[in-house]
């Protein structure tokens, strides 16, 4: 941290460099000033145009071009117009040139502190620390999830407001088994950030755990509230799910599971529950083969291909049809992918995990997808001009029992 610190006193340098310099050069300037003063002729040519303007105005009564009511009136004008031009030439006497010199260095110290004041509050002082506790204990040959827990407990007492902090003892404490810390951690947690849907689904997944898998109505409360906030958060959905199994209703945590592993980002925690679904479909009696279909499908998006009437002559039955899921973003590759021949169409089929391209990139990841349809002629994956083709966006993904959803191709690609 002291290596930060000097980094920071470096990049003050220049600034302080600023604020010193117009001092190195004031006796300069002031010498510059005192020397222009000194032979500002300005006074003597306004008074030398005055008196050739007034020597004008008495040619010009003389010759009669004016008589004396206008003589008298632009005389006074020209004297005005002088007055006023002396009194804007006069000056203020100079003060000297080490006049002020405290002034920069109350300016410098302000701006040190200010700098440091800033960065204590808005800076990232407390995570790089967290980063050097990760990396000591990583890096120690006795490092151990207890030497962790102790780290940051230090680093909790230092900096109890970062969130930070709390994110990271939170998962340990549980894992560790401490579910009463893990709870605290949660609560500190949640009284910074906010009372955000998968921060309280967490709360509510350590409550019921540490309250033997029953609703407590503590539990309750939390999920209720989770739920009013997000209908979809995939921890409280799963533990909806644990507590039906537990209680036997099976169909329930099925449709709970489902419903979870559509939201869920982490792929192990979505294979754990896929793997209770698989139980549970055991558990009410359903064949084995029907129990790998469904498990197969899992969540996903039943479609509909259709192709529109006015395209129907422009290419052969065997052309390949393309049915193409992907992230609403278009960050990631496909997330599943079928084919079928234009003379299939109109066809029902389901687009799940089994049609993904890579573990990475697959339906349960999101919660919506943008379907696309491309009828290729020349059976190339790429789109090409003539290809005929048709969409639809914001397409959610979970069960695949309800009504398909529609694609109709009625577009040529250009």
């Amino acid at each position: 941290m002291s290596l930060l610190w000097i980094a920071f006193a470096i990049l003050l340098l220049p600034a302080l460099w600023l604020l010193v310099s117009p001092l190195r050069r004031a006796a300069a300037v002031g010498a510059a000033q005192r020397d222009f003063e000194a032979n500002d002729r300005s006074a003597d040519q306004n008074l030398a145009i005055y008196r050739r303007r007034l020597a004008s105005l008495a040619a010009a009564l003389e010759r009669g071009d004016i008589d004396q009511a206008c003589f008298e009136e632009d005389r006074l004008e020209l004297e005005r117009s002088l007055l006023e031009d002396t009194e804007s030439l006069g000056r203020a006497p100079l003060k000297p040139s080490a006049a002020g010199r405290l002034v920069v260095p109350v300016v410098m110290v302000a701006v040190v502190v200010a700098s440091v004041f800033w960065y204590q509050h808005e800076g990232a002082e407390g995570d790089l620390a967290l980063l050097a506790v990760r990396q000591e204990v990583v890096n120690h040959p006795d490092g151990s999830m207890a030497m962790m827990i102790e780290r940051l407990e230090e680093q909790a007492a230092r900096q109890p407001g970062n969130p930070n902090v709390w994110m990271m003892l939170f998962p340990l404490y549980r894992d560790a088994g401490r579910a009463d810390q893990a709870s605290d951690a949660l609560e500190r947690l949640i009284e910074i950030e906010g009372r955000h849907a998968s921060l309280l689904g967490q709360l509510a997944q350590v409550e019921f755990f540490a309250a033997d898998r029953r609703f407590t109505d503590e539990v309750q409360a939390l999920v209720d509230e989770t739920l009013a906030l997000d209908s979809s958060q995939p921890t409280v959905l799963g533990i909806l799910g644990i507590e039906a199994f537990d209680r036997g209703d099976y169909a329930a945590a099925i449709d709970h599971w489902r419903r979870a592993i559509a939201g869920m980002d982490d792929p192990a925690s979505g294979q754990a529950l896929r793997e209770g679904i698989r139980v549970a479909q055991q558990r009410l009696g359903v064949a084995p083969e029907e129990r790998e279909q469904a498990a197969a499908e899992g969540p996903g998006i039943h479609v509909r291909v259709s192709l529109d009437d006015a395209l129907a002559d422009r290419v052969d039955d065997d052309a390949a049809v393309f049915v193409v899921a992907r992230d609403m973003e278009g960050d990631l590759p496909p997330l599943a992918v079928a084919r079928l021949r234009l003379g299939d169409l109109p066809a029902d089929l389901v687009l799940d995990d089994t049609r993904a391209m890579s573990p990475e990139a697959s339906l349960s990841r999101v919660s919506q997808a943008r379907l696309v349809v491309r009828v290729s002629p020349s059976g190339e994956a790429t789109p090409q001009a003539g290809d005929l083709f048709g969409d639809r966006e914001g397409v959610p993904v979970g069960g695949i029992d309800g009504a398909p959803v529609e694609v109709v191709i009625d577009r040529v690609f250009e």
